[in-house]
Protein backbone atom coordinates (compact mmCIF):
# COMPACT_ATOMS: atom_id res chain seq x y z
CA UNK A 1 0.00 0.00 0.00
CA UNK A 2 1.13 3.46 -1.19
CA UNK A 3 2.40 5.65 1.78
CA UNK A 4 0.04 8.20 1.27
CA UNK A 5 -2.75 5.89 2.04
CA UNK A 6 -1.54 4.45 5.43
CA UNK A 7 -1.30 8.08 6.28
CA UNK A 8 -4.59 8.96 5.57
CA UNK A 9 -6.09 5.89 7.09
CA UNK A 10 -4.09 6.34 9.78
CA UNK A 11 -5.47 9.99 10.51
CA UNK A 12 -9.07 9.00 9.79
CA UNK A 13 -8.66 6.01 12.65
CA UNK A 14 -6.97 8.78 15.29
CA UNK A 15 -9.49 11.30 14.40
CA UNK A 16 -12.46 8.44 15.19
CA UNK A 17 -11.10 7.90 18.12
CA UNK A 18 -9.97 11.10 19.06
CA UNK A 19 -13.57 12.79 18.03
CA UNK A 20 -15.41 9.78 20.45
CA UNK A 21 -13.02 10.33 23.78
CA UNK A 22 -13.97 14.22 22.76
CA UNK A 23 -17.55 13.78 22.81
CA UNK A 24 -17.59 11.52 25.76
CA UNK A 25 -15.31 14.17 27.67
CA UNK A 26 -18.23 16.58 26.86
CA UNK A 27 -20.61 14.09 28.41
CA UNK A 28 -22.71 13.97 24.33
CA UNK A 29 -22.55 10.10 24.27
CA UNK A 30 -21.18 7.29 26.86
CA UNK A 31 -17.58 6.35 27.41
CA UNK A 32 -16.08 3.68 25.17
CA UNK A 33 -12.77 2.82 26.04
CA UNK A 34 -12.70 -0.39 24.64
CA UNK A 35 -13.58 1.59 21.12
CA UNK A 36 -11.01 4.55 21.67
CA UNK A 37 -8.61 1.93 21.67
CA UNK A 38 -9.39 -0.33 19.13
CA UNK A 39 -9.66 2.85 16.77
CA UNK A 40 -6.05 4.49 17.95
CA UNK A 41 -4.93 0.79 17.72
CA UNK A 42 -6.17 0.32 14.04
CA UNK A 43 -4.47 3.98 13.43
CA UNK A 44 -1.33 2.56 14.86
CA UNK A 45 -0.86 0.13 12.76
CA UNK A 46 -1.30 1.69 9.61
CA UNK A 47 1.33 3.88 11.19
CA UNK A 48 3.90 1.86 12.39
CA UNK A 49 5.38 0.28 8.60
CA UNK A 50 5.35 4.34 7.73
CA UNK A 51 7.75 4.76 10.89
CA UNK A 52 9.69 0.97 10.33
CA UNK A 53 10.14 2.21 6.20
CA UNK A 54 11.94 5.88 7.30
CA UNK A 55 13.87 3.79 10.04
CA UNK A 56 14.81 1.20 7.28
CA UNK A 57 16.43 3.82 5.32
CA UNK A 58 18.85 4.35 8.14
CA UNK A 59 21.08 7.70 8.63
CA UNK A 60 24.64 8.50 9.14
CA UNK A 61 23.92 10.41 12.21
CA UNK A 62 20.35 11.43 12.97
CA UNK A 63 16.88 10.90 11.78
CA UNK A 64 15.53 13.95 9.93
CA UNK A 65 12.37 15.85 9.92
CA UNK A 66 9.60 13.06 8.34
CA UNK A 67 11.34 10.67 10.05
CA UNK A 68 11.16 12.25 13.32
CA UNK A 69 7.71 13.03 13.10
CA UNK A 70 6.58 10.06 12.67
CA UNK A 71 8.22 7.90 15.14
CA UNK A 72 7.57 10.35 17.91
CA UNK A 73 3.65 10.35 16.45
CA UNK A 74 3.52 6.49 16.71
CA UNK A 75 5.81 6.14 19.97
CA UNK A 76 3.76 8.51 21.82
CA UNK A 77 0.42 6.45 20.87
CA UNK A 78 1.86 3.58 21.51
CA UNK A 79 2.40 4.97 24.75
CA UNK A 80 -0.83 6.48 25.74
CA UNK A 81 -2.78 2.95 24.74
CA UNK A 82 -0.09 1.02 26.85
CA UNK A 83 -0.42 3.53 29.79
CA UNK A 84 -4.15 4.07 29.38
CA UNK A 85 -4.74 0.28 30.13
CA UNK A 86 -2.95 1.50 33.95
CA UNK A 87 -4.13 5.16 34.37
CA UNK A 88 -6.94 7.33 33.83
CA UNK A 89 -5.15 9.05 30.73
CA UNK A 90 -7.36 8.25 27.74
CA UNK A 91 -8.62 11.77 27.72
CA UNK A 92 -5.36 12.83 26.32
CA UNK A 93 -6.61 11.29 23.18
CA UNK A 94 -8.58 13.94 22.34
CA UNK A 95 -5.58 16.33 21.86
CA UNK A 96 -2.97 13.83 20.67
CA UNK A 97 -3.76 11.37 18.25
CA UNK A 98 -5.40 14.48 15.98
CA UNK A 99 -1.41 15.94 16.18
CA UNK A 100 -0.53 12.30 15.72
CA UNK A 101 -2.26 12.10 12.40
CA UNK A 102 -1.89 15.31 11.55
CA UNK A 103 1.92 15.16 11.73
CA UNK A 104 2.10 11.77 9.73
CA UNK A 105 0.42 13.53 7.23
CA UNK A 106 2.40 16.29 6.79
CA UNK A 107 5.88 14.14 7.05
CA UNK A 108 4.62 11.73 4.49
CA UNK A 109 4.90 14.54 1.96
CA UNK A 110 8.22 15.96 3.14
CA UNK A 111 11.12 14.81 1.46
CA UNK A 112 13.25 12.42 2.78
CA UNK A 113 17.11 13.08 2.86
CA UNK A 114 18.24 9.80 4.73
CA UNK A 115 21.05 7.91 3.60
CA UNK A 116 21.06 4.29 3.92
CA UNK A 117 24.39 4.11 5.99
CA UNK A 118 23.12 2.70 8.77
CA UNK A 119 23.26 3.94 12.50
CA UNK A 120 25.73 2.98 15.56
CA UNK A 121 24.75 1.61 19.05
CA UNK A 122 24.81 4.47 20.30
CA UNK A 123 23.27 6.79 18.40
CA UNK A 124 20.21 4.80 17.92
CA UNK A 125 20.18 4.94 21.88
CA UNK A 126 20.24 8.76 22.01
CA UNK A 127 17.39 9.16 18.79
CA UNK A 128 15.39 6.43 20.47
CA UNK A 129 15.82 7.68 23.68
CA UNK A 130 15.15 11.66 22.24
CA UNK A 131 12.12 10.10 20.31
CA UNK A 132 10.83 8.57 23.64
CA UNK A 133 11.62 11.34 26.45
CA UNK A 134 9.74 14.00 23.46
CA UNK A 135 6.48 11.68 22.57
CA UNK A 136 6.40 11.34 26.84
CA UNK A 137 6.48 14.83 27.20
CA UNK A 138 4.60 15.51 24.63
CA UNK A 139 1.47 13.54 26.67
CA UNK A 140 2.35 15.48 30.02
CA UNK A 141 1.23 18.59 27.44
CA UNK A 142 -1.40 17.54 26.55
CA UNK A 143 -1.96 16.25 29.93
CA UNK A 144 -1.11 19.58 31.14
CA UNK A 145 -3.84 21.52 29.31
CA UNK A 146 -6.26 19.25 30.68
CA UNK A 147 -5.65 20.05 33.76
CA UNK A 148 -5.68 23.78 33.47
CA UNK A 149 -9.06 24.00 31.79
CA UNK A 150 -10.00 21.54 34.95
CA UNK A 151 -8.47 23.77 37.38
CA UNK A 152 -9.68 27.46 35.38
CA UNK A 153 -13.35 25.65 35.54
CA UNK A 154 -12.99 24.75 39.28
CA UNK A 155 -11.94 27.97 40.22
CA UNK A 156 -14.54 29.57 38.44
CA UNK A 157 -17.16 27.31 40.08
CA UNK A 158 -17.98 25.37 36.98
CA UNK A 159 -18.50 21.68 37.83
CA UNK A 160 -20.73 20.73 34.81
CA UNK A 161 -19.50 19.16 31.31
CA UNK A 162 -16.00 18.13 30.69
CA UNK A 163 -15.32 18.57 34.31
CA UNK A 164 -17.37 16.24 35.36
CA UNK A 165 -15.67 13.82 33.12
CA UNK A 166 -11.95 14.11 34.24
CA UNK A 167 -10.37 11.90 37.19
CA UNK A 168 -10.32 14.47 40.63
CA UNK A 169 -7.69 17.65 40.38
CA UNK A 170 -5.44 15.57 42.57
CA UNK A 171 -4.94 12.95 40.91
CA UNK A 172 -4.75 14.99 37.03
CA UNK A 173 -1.74 16.74 38.98
CA UNK A 174 -0.04 13.28 39.95
CA UNK A 175 -0.47 11.87 36.42
CA UNK A 176 1.23 15.18 34.97
CA UNK A 177 4.23 14.77 37.82
CA UNK A 178 4.13 10.88 36.74
CA UNK A 179 4.75 11.51 33.40
CA UNK A 180 7.49 14.65 33.48
CA UNK A 181 9.85 12.30 36.18
CA UNK A 182 9.45 9.80 33.70
CA UNK A 183 10.03 12.03 30.34
CA UNK A 184 13.17 13.85 32.71
CA UNK A 185 14.56 10.43 32.91
CA UNK A 186 14.66 9.48 29.01
CA UNK A 187 15.57 13.35 28.17
CA UNK A 188 18.96 13.20 30.56
CA UNK A 189 19.28 9.48 28.71
CA UNK A 190 19.06 11.13 25.59
CA UNK A 191 21.28 14.20 26.79
CA UNK A 192 23.98 11.95 27.90
CA UNK A 193 23.88 9.38 25.05
CA UNK A 194 24.51 12.48 22.61
CA UNK A 195 27.34 14.06 24.48
CA UNK A 196 29.14 9.80 24.65
CA UNK A 197 28.25 9.03 21.14
CA UNK A 198 27.60 12.06 19.34
CA UNK A 199 30.77 14.22 17.42
CA UNK A 200 30.94 17.47 18.51
CA UNK A 201 27.00 18.01 20.11
CA UNK A 202 27.89 22.16 19.12
CA UNK A 203 28.80 21.89 15.98
CA UNK A 204 27.25 24.31 13.99
CA UNK A 205 24.26 22.07 12.51
CA UNK A 206 23.31 20.46 16.31
CA UNK A 207 24.23 23.63 18.38
CA UNK A 208 20.81 25.27 18.77
CA UNK A 209 19.38 21.60 19.24
CA UNK A 210 22.02 20.45 21.87
CA UNK A 211 21.36 24.62 23.48
CA UNK A 212 17.35 24.04 23.65
CA UNK A 213 17.45 20.39 24.99
CA UNK A 214 19.69 22.06 27.92
CA UNK A 215 17.32 24.27 28.35
CA UNK A 216 14.49 22.11 28.63
CA UNK A 217 15.72 20.13 31.09
CA UNK A 218 16.66 23.03 33.24
CA UNK A 219 12.73 23.73 32.92
CA UNK A 220 11.65 20.16 33.72
CA UNK A 221 14.02 19.96 36.46
CA UNK A 222 13.10 23.11 38.32
CA UNK A 223 9.73 22.50 38.02
CA UNK A 224 10.28 18.93 39.50
CA UNK A 225 12.28 20.16 42.03
CA UNK A 226 9.85 23.19 43.25
CA UNK A 227 6.75 20.92 43.01
CA UNK A 228 8.72 18.90 45.67
CA UNK A 229 10.23 21.93 47.82
CA UNK A 230 7.78 24.74 47.52
CA UNK A 231 4.75 23.11 46.45
CA UNK A 232 4.26 24.44 42.97
CA UNK A 233 0.77 22.75 41.07
CA UNK A 234 -2.25 24.10 39.59
CA UNK A 235 -1.56 26.79 36.81
CA UNK A 236 2.00 26.98 37.64
CA UNK A 237 2.94 23.73 36.83
CA UNK A 238 0.70 23.90 33.53
CA UNK A 239 2.60 26.96 32.59
CA UNK A 240 6.19 25.48 33.32
CA UNK A 241 4.90 22.52 31.85
CA UNK A 242 3.62 24.16 28.10
CA UNK A 243 6.86 26.17 28.34
CA UNK A 244 9.49 22.88 28.51
CA UNK A 245 7.26 21.64 26.02
CA UNK A 246 7.72 24.18 23.80
CA UNK A 247 11.57 24.49 23.95
CA UNK A 248 11.86 20.71 23.74
CA UNK A 249 9.34 21.22 20.31
CA UNK A 250 12.05 23.85 19.04
CA UNK A 251 14.81 21.46 20.13
CA UNK A 252 13.89 18.26 18.68
CA UNK A 253 12.12 19.83 15.70
CA UNK A 254 13.35 23.43 14.66
CA UNK A 255 16.16 22.93 13.56
CA UNK A 256 15.24 19.95 11.29
CA UNK A 257 13.19 22.24 9.97
CA UNK A 258 15.37 24.81 8.80
CA UNK A 259 18.09 22.96 7.58
CA UNK A 260 16.12 20.37 5.62
CA UNK A 261 13.18 22.70 4.63
CA UNK A 262 14.29 26.56 4.86
CA UNK A 263 17.98 25.64 4.06
CA UNK A 264 17.13 22.73 2.03
CA UNK A 265 20.44 20.50 3.59
CA UNK A 266 20.08 17.06 3.57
Amino acid sequence: MQPLSLAVMAFLFYMGAASWQGLALARRVPPRDMLVRALALFGLLCHLPLAATLLARGDSLLPGLSTSAVLVGALAVLVLLLASLFKPVLNIATGLLPLAGLSLLLASGLPSPERATGMTPGIALHALSSALAFALLAIAAVQAVLLGIQNQALRHHHIRGVVQSLPPLTTMERILFEMIWAGMILLTLSIVSGFLFVDNMFAQHLAHKSILSLAAWVIFATLLFSHHRLGWRGMRAVRWTLGGCLVLLLAYFGSKFVLEIVLDRG
